[in-house]
C-alpha cells in the first residue's frame, strides 16, 4: 500500500499491485485493474519509487519468515 495525495490535498492509501498504468497529464493519472482511476499530485517517478519500496518491504518480510 502506498500513500498518495489527491488534487484537493486529501491523502489516501492505494494498493500499488492494482496499478496497470500511470499517465502524466501533467498530473498523474493512475489506471487500475478494474479500469477505475485516480488523479494525484505525485509524479509517475514518485509513484514508482513508493511502489518499489513497498514491494521490496513485502519481499523482505517474506524472506525473513522463510528463514
Amino acid at each position: 500500500m502506498i500513500k498518495l495525495t489527491k488534487l484537493n490535498g486529501e491523502k489516501f492509501v492505494l494498493n500499488c499491485e492494482q496499478i496497470i498504468a500511470i499517465e502524466s497529464i501533467p498530473e498523474s493519472k493512475i489506471l487500475l485493474n478494474n479500469l477505475s482511476f485516480y488523479i494525484v499530485r505525485e509524479t509517475p517517478d514518485e509513484i514508482i519509487e513508493k511502489s518499489i519500496k513497498y514491494l521490496s518491504a513485502i519481499h523482505t518480510m517474506n524472506l525473513n519468515q522463510d528463514a
